[in-house]
Order: C-alpha cells, then sequence, then structure tokens
C-alpha cells in the first residue's frame, strides 16, 4: 500500500502514567470532577470561567497523509496531529506515515502547524483558545465532521481545550506528555530559551550546515543539552535574502509565555470520550 503525502519527530520512549495519582493531582489543581473507575472514557469538567474574547483564527499550514490504494473498507474518522512548543509537523512526519499504514479501517493522517510555528502564519496573539479556534478553523476548511486529535505538549493542552470546547467534533482524544496541571520546573525555564534563541547571530555568506554548527556553538553557552539543542536548530531557516532567522515566532511566544504555561480556566465545559494520556518515561510534565 501507498502512502500520498500531501502539504499546503521528536521520539521519545512512553509509558502508561500511574492514572489514579494523576487524576488525584488534576483533582487537587484544578477541582475537577470524574468518577472511578479510571478508563479510557474520561469524564472531566473544570468549575473555572475565563474571560471571553473574539478570536481570530489563522490558516494553518498542514501535510496530508492518505493511502493512495483503496480496499474497500470505510475511512475511519482522520487522525489531526498537533506538535508542541519549537515543534513543527515535519517533526511527526515518519510517524504519521507508519500511521497511516498500519490503520485499519484506513485513516487519514493530518499533521499541523500551530500558529508562530512551522510554515503557519505568525501572529501576535498566542493562547490555547487561539489553537483551538485554529483547528476550529482547519476543520471547516477541510469540511471534517469528527476527528481524532493528538497532541503533543502545547498541543496536548490544545486538544484537550478543544475536545471542552467542541465534544461533538471529537472521536478520540490522545495527550502526550502534558496534562492540565501546571508542575513542571521545565516549563518556568522556557522564557531562558526563547531569550538564547534571541542572541544567535550568523553572516549570511555562510552554508546552512555552517550556520548550524554556528548557532549550536553560540547556543552551548546557555543550553547544555545536544539534544535540546539539535531540537531547537530544526527552526533555523535562512530567508530569501540570504539572512538566518527562527521559523518559530520568538517575541510572540515570549509576549504570551504565561498563555502557554497555564492550561486556561473554563467554565463547566465537558468532553466524556474515549481518551488517553501518555507520558515519557522521564518527563517532569506528567508525574
Amino acid at each position: 500500500m501507498m502512502t500520498k503525502v500531501s502539504c499546503s519527530t521528536l521520539t521519545s520512549n512512553f509509558s502508561y502514567i500511574n492514572v489514579r495519582m494523576f487524576f488525584s493531582k488534576l483533582k487537587n489543581s484544578l477541582s475537577l470532577k470524574f468518577s472511578y473507575p479510571i478508563s479510557t472514557n474520561i469524564k472531566l469538567s473544570v468549575r473555572h470561567v475565563s474571560n471571553t474574547e473574539t478570536l481570530e483564527p489563522v490558516k494553518m499550514s498542514y501535510a496530508s497523509y492518505e493511502s493512495t490504494v483503496s480496499e474497500g473498507h470505510d475511512q475511519a474518522s482522520p487522525l489531526i496531529i498537533m506538535h508542541g512548543l519549537f515543534g513543527s509537523k515535519s517533526n511527526w512526519n515518519s510517524l504519521c506515515k507508519a500511521y497511516n499504514q498500519k490503520s485499519n479501517p484506513p485513516r487519514k493522517i493530518i499533521a499541523i502547524d500551530a500558529r508562530n510555528h512551522g510554515d503557519s502564519p505568525h501572529n501576535e496573539h498566542h493562547s490555547y483558545a487561539h489553537l483551538a479556534a485554529d483547528i476550529k478553523a482547519l476543520f471547516e476548511q477541510l469540511s471534517i465532521s469528527k476527528a481524532t486529535l493528538m497532541g503533543h505538549s502545547m498541543g496536548g493542552r490544545a486538544v484537550m481545550l478543544f475536545a471542552l470546547k467542541y465534544p461533538e467534533l471529537v472521536d478520540r482524544l490522545v495527550v502526550v506528555d502534558i496534562s492540565p496541571v501546571t508542575d513542571s520546573p521545565n516549563m518556568n525555564n522556557l522564557p531562558d530559551l526563547f531569550r538564547a534563541l534571541e542572541t544567535v547571530s550568523l553572516p549570511t555568506e555562510v552554508s546552512m550546515s555552517q550556520a548550524r554548527i554556528l548557532a549550536d556553538s553560540q547556543l552551548e553557552k546557555y543550553i547544555s543539552s545536544k539534544e535540546l539543542r539539535s531540537f531547537l536548530l530544526t527552526n533555523l531557516v535562512q530567508r530569501d535574502n540570504g539572512r538566518y532567522d527562527w521559523r518559530v515566532n520568538i517575541s510572540a511566544l515570549l509576549k504570551n509565555y504565561n498563555n502557554i504555561a497555564k492550561f486556561p480556566l473554563v467554565n463547566e465545559l465537558q468532553y466524556d470520550g474515549p481518551t488517553l494520556f501518555l507520558a515519557g518515561t522521564n518527563s517532569d510534565f506528567v508525574q
């Protein structure tokens, strides 16, 4: 079976989290209502109120993976994937191909670039409410009536809010390495990453490979992890004028850091569809 990829990974070892401990923490931190026994059918209701505002969605860039051969099966609802902070749809390329090839019944896979990331437009506004509005606009653009949603990190919180706001549009929900609870020390270090990227200065007369080496050397002063630097460097691009720049909108993301670090407060919204939380073995975003 061939897979057709049309356009408009970070990987890690995953393990099932201690679900009871995790939801106990959710309950204590966010006053969530749910019923035991915990299963893939999880009923969430957050008892808080957020400010309402008019949200202007952006038209997100996406890549679509679908079979070129019809096998006579009904199509399952599409799987829409949103990456995490500093990521892009290209991080999921290999996994999207595998998901498409192994899906039975066949399922279209759609990887999206969040606003201020990848090939999607830059915008001064960046909150989970805006990201949810962008996903809703994509549903309308592609005439999707229902889909399974998967989100990693920032994308995980975006799809959680989308499911709470539009439960009738969500078939299933997969949240990777994040929760609504804000208690990760690494989350507090995010502004330092933005500022480190802002310090990078590169000449225009060097090749991309040379620019990456130079940028890595400059980032090493602030970021000791080679893996993290390599991931951040996937955002390095060369503009038409030869100038090197970052694909991520650093100024907007830094300005909206508080919107990214915390899950929004919502008013009695509820999603009770099948839900799966996954966590990296060494992650402190879900404990």
